[in-house]
């Protein structure tokens, strides 16, 4: 039982005789990486940096066309994230936040030229006169074509359209344009166009 003991603290003893400078540079090796060679902690950093451009850049290039459309311009999904590709995670968040801001600057812009587009038409009503006329020609209604070559609510022939800045078919012209055409027809030509309607 001696020997048995003596050998066992003979092992011991020339386990712990390893030199420490060994030691110290067998942790080493896993802490310090070779040169040109990322850690754990970097790839993983990495890894979460590549993961972010990719979620960001998923959700910047469909508002960004969205604004391209807004705007009508021309947009290329793989232009644009070719484009921000190399951006960091911090930049792709603010071009976001800008993109998102855009869109809504537009959208108001849309509302109010929608607006305006309504209070034009409904102001571009016509005078009794031209109402009684219209009345009389077609029975009011901007959409009439009979096929005797006379068109929409004040039955204009086609050179007399064009001639009051119109174009194309006076009866696919909004009642609103046909009312602005015939008032600048009644002032350059008084009632003289519409022989019959117009007395």
């Amino acid at each position: 039982m001696r020997t048995t003991t003596t050998a066992l603290l003979a092992v011991g003893a020339a386990t712990l005789a390893v030199p420490a400078t060994a030691h110290a540079a067998a942790q080493s090796d896993f802490q310090v990486p070779l040169a040109g060679h990322l850690t754990v902690a970097d790839q993983m950093q990495y890894e979460r940096t590549a993961l972010a451009q990719e979620r960001l850049t998923r959700k910047a290039w469909p508002l960004a066309r969205r604004l391209a459309n807004e705007r009508g311009e021309g947009f290329s999904p793989a232009q644009y994230r070719r484009r921000v590709s190399g951006d960091a995670p911090a930049t792709l968040a603010r071009r976001i936040r800008s993109l998102r801001s855009d869109i809504r600057r537009e959208e108001r812009k849309d509302r109010r030229r929608a607006a305006r587009a309504r209070a034009k038409a409904r102001n571009a009503t016509a005078s009794p006169a031209l109402e009684a006329i219209a009345a009389c020609e077609s029975g009011g209604d901007p959409a009439t074509n009979t096929g005797n070559g006379f068109y929409g609510k004040y039955q204009f022939t086609l050179s007399t359209w064009q001639s009051v800045g119109g174009s194309g078919n006076p009866a696919a012209a909004s009642e609103a344009e046909q009312n602005r055409r015939a008032a600048i027809l009644y002032a350059r030509e008084g009632a003289s166009p519409w022989p019959v309607c117009g007395r």
